[in-house]
């Protein structure tokens, strides 16, 4: 049996209640820190009041993480839930061909993992991709919480019924939309999710490469490099070290057709 936390092996791990990490740094001297207001920040605990997270906070241990580590594999035991506390981190599925698809991002405050809640083992691998800080959750205690407090099962199928819309969505893309709108989806969703106000454009909280996108939207990497590129060219979006911004949304929003 595993310990709290526990990597898959020949990875560093890292489970003390700590202070996190900032993305980009190195580890500093770590202070304690109360989770209660994160948790309440997480939609899974939304409904519980001050008293019962404080409560719960004990049963998540931290799981410290460098960039492009995994957190766990496809085909791991589902033994955790996880949540990200600080940093980005990425679903991933290895196809035949051994090409790695990018299946989701989950920024702070998200909650990935939860396929221990419905099966033995993870079907995907979850990847950091910075330097972060995860809250782990053991399948026990998880179950547990569900059952003293029947409110986070409403809060569960309302994230499936969000998760499973966006696959949908995401079949429908590949098998009809062009690949310019793909691209212009994505942008959306992760500015959405991850993005910041930056001189009248917002820019994605997270550094994405030409591939991961060409990944993430199911093309070539020469080809999401060609529609990024004519995009920079033509004021729409900019990309400084390896972080885009979208300049003009209503423009890219035209791609997406009526809604």
């Amino acid at each position: 049996m595993t310990g709290p936390c526990d990597l898959p092996a020949g990875r560093e791990r890292d489970c003390g209640l700590l202070a996190p990490v900032r993305a980009g740094s190195t580890a500093s001297p770590a202070v304690p820190m109360d989770k209660t207001e994160f948790l309440g920040r997480v939609g899974l605990f939304r409904e519980l009041g001050q008293r019962e997270r404080k409560e719960i906070q004990g049963l998540f241990h931290e799981q410290r993480v460098d960039r492009d580590q995994f957190i766990f594999l496809e085909g791991d035991a589902a033994e955790y839930v996880y949540i990200v506390l600080e940093g980005k981190v990425k679903i991933v599925k290895q196809a035949p061909s051994g090409k790695e698809m990018i299946l989701e991002v989950f920024a702070p405050g998200e909650v990935f993992g939860g396929a221990t809640l419905l099966l033995p083992r993870h079907p995907a691998s979850a990847v950091s991709m910075e330097l972060g800080v995860m809250l782990c959750l053991p399948r026990l205690d998880y179950l547990a919480l569900l059952k003293r407090f029947p409110p986070m099962a409403f809060q569960i199928i309302e994230l499936l019924r969000t998760r499973l819309g966006e696959a949908h969505q995401v079949i429908r893309g590949l098998a009809a939309e062009r690949v310019e709108t793909r691209v212009a989806r994505l942008l959306f969703k992760l500015a959405d999710k991850t993005g910041v106000p930056d001189g009248g454009g917002t820019r994605l909280g997270l550094h994405l490469t030409r591939q991961d996108i060409a990944d993430m939207v199911g093309c070539t990497l020469e080809t999401a490099i060609r529609i990024l590129s004519r995009w920079q060219k033509e004021g729409l979006i900019k990309t400084e070290e390896g972080v885009i911004t979208i300049l003009n949304r209503n423009e890219l929003d035209r791609l997406l057709g009526p809604s």
